[in-house]
């Protein structure tokens, strides 16, 4: 079982995924027998606008899903790590995506597991798996659930339409599980 309380917000453009790996997280967690939230967040735009969303996961009820100061996150792009690195807690974990993000913009002194989240995906054969790599690695480094447990929960959340991708998000999880 993980740690009492876990939160992270998500963030990045529209179209790279970040609502489906947080509402996949939210899933899972709640497979998993956890109380969670999932609060999601859209810019002016849809594809191409901000997007992040927030995620808690607790053995307890929650008493407030808002995160003024999360104890991780996924950062896919620029301006998602200018808006969340800051806020970032003490000790906390940033998963942050090296092929957009230049490494001299993160703060030396928070803890990151710094992913060519990208260019794995294009490797992998699709580069819309960039969310799931940074998932994969977000799990490994927290230890907040089992990997197995939310490559499973993907048959719930991907819609049937498109079941064919299921085995290719899960393998895209565990790659970026093992590059952490």
């Amino acid at each position: 079982m993980p740690e009492e309380y876990r939160d992270v917000i998500i963030a990045g453009f529209g179209g790279q995924g970040v609502m489906l790996i947080g509402n996949l997280l939210a899933q899972a967690g709640m497979e998993y027998g956890l109380e969670v939230s999932f609060i999601p967040v859209y810019g002016a735009e849809m594809r191409g606008g901000t997007a992040n969303c927030t995620v808690v996961l607790d053995k307890h009820p929650i008493g407030s899903p808002l995160v003024r100061e999360p104890l991780s996150t996924i950062i896919l792009n620029e301006p998602s790590l200018d808006k969340f690195q800051p806020r970032l807690s003490h000790g906390g974990v940033q998963v942050v995506n090296a092929s957009l993000i230049n490494k001299s913009l993160v703060d030396s002194d928070k803890q990151t597991v710094f992913i060519p989240a990208n260019d794995m995906a294009h490797e992998l054969g699709n580069g819309k798996l960039v969310n799931m790599v940074a998932l994969g690695a977000w799990l490994k480094a927290t230890r907040a659930l089992p990997l197995s447990v939310v490559q499973d929960a993907l048959h719930r959340v991907v819609n049937v339409h498109y079941a064919k991708l299921i085995p290719v998000n899960a393998r895209a999880l565990e790659v970026g599980y093992n590059f952490a």
